[in-house]
């Protein structure tokens, strides 16, 4: 929302409603852990996409925050393309990209911080404190010991990655360290997040994207 809010009012572009529950069953060890199957998720994304674009609209952003459906919105957003010629289709993931973020966070924090870790737990603190429930990570300092590695030459994510489950990595559900949490790096992520997409969506809406 405020990175729309940064845009001129006259660019043409509209919000539809977030989507709250995704594809997370690498986290439904936890209690309280809702996820959709990858069938019906790809299935919601396909009739939403097909109907925006029997409505006239040129282009689709799936602006999404959550790496565990990265790979499903890219294969469906090929589809949607196939199935839609005149719809671009952009399958975002906030945290792709993004220059400036080495400057704020640790290489083993971006590389290693999947969930509820340092970048995340300071966001939420910075804009959503009340949601921060357990204090205990903050407090805690987590060692390189109680930090699951993946085997040399794998990664979690990126080049060869592995398609892990969180108990595969951690027993509390914390991936990487949160323990140096900050509201103040929360507001600098926040910053960096919000100048980075707003120069991309000013970008796409001044451009002819998708060539006809």
């Amino acid at each position: 929302i405020k990175t729309l809010e940064g845009l001129p009012r006259e660019m043409p572009i509209w919000m539809m409603p977030s989507q709250s529950i995704g594809f997370s069953p690498e986290h439904q060890a936890f209690p309280g852990t809702l996820s959709i199957s990858a069938n019906v998720l790809l299935s919601l994304v396909s009739d939403v996409g097909q109907q925006i674009a029997s409505m006239g609209f040129k282009r689709l952003v799936f602006f999404n925050a959550h790496g565990g459906q990265i790979g499903l919105l890219q294969a469906v957003s090929r589809q949607l393309r196939i199935q839609c010629p005149s719809l671009a289709v952009l399958p975002c993931f906030l945290w792709s990209g993004v220059p400036g973020l080495d400057n704020l966070l640790p290489d083993k924090e971006v590389e290693e911080g999947l969930h509820a870790a340092l970048a995340e737990t300071s966001l939420m603190l910075h804009m959503a404190r009340d949601l921060v429930k357990n204090d205990s990570y903050l407090e805690k300092k987590v060692s390189d010991e109680e930090i699951v590695s993946t085997p040399q030459g794998w990664s979690l994510e990126g080049a060869s990655p592995c398609a892990w489950l969180t108990q595969d990595l951690s027993s509390s559900g914390v991936i990487g360290d949160a323990s140096s949490s900050t509201p103040q790096l929360g507001a600098a992520l926040e910053e960096v997040l919000i100048n980075h997409w707003k120069s991309l969506f000013i970008s796409l809406l001044e451009s002819d994207w998708p060539p006809n």
